[in-house]
């Protein structure tokens, strides 16, 4: 069964810092691109960030882009998303995304002061 569980999650103010991790089983994680996601309330479902199955190459939507990184870890099945300089506009749930297949349940990100 294949599972994609986000965690970290929360509630934080401006200017903060929040990582995500998305553990991913069921599948052969190592093989597969990995995207984190994004959807705020009334507005469509974004691209953030993508990492190559070996972590070599990275992209990131330029909203993110200098705030926010994407990285793995093969051997844990596990991919992050760590995310500095908040702001209001980066609230949203997140959702990473196992190639084209595979979706996780979402982690509530809120940023507020």
């Amino acid at each position: 069964q294949v599972q994609l569980v986000e965690s970290g999650g929360g509630s934080v103010q401006p200017g903060g810092s929040l990582r995500l991790s998305c553990a991913a089983s069921g599948f052969s994680f190592r093989s597969y691109v990995m995207r984190w996601y994004r959807q705020a309330p009334g507005k469509e479902r974004e691209l953030v960030a993508r990492i190559t199955s070996t972590g070599v190459a990275t992209y990131y939507a330029d909203s993110v882009k200098g705030r926010f990184t994407i990285s793995r870890d093969n051997g844990k099945n596990t991919v992050f998303l760590q995310m500095n300089s908040l702001k209001p506009e980066d609230t949203a749930v997140y959702y990473c995304r196992g190639g084209d297949d595979y979706w996780g349940q979402g982690a509530q990100v809120t940023v507020s002061s």
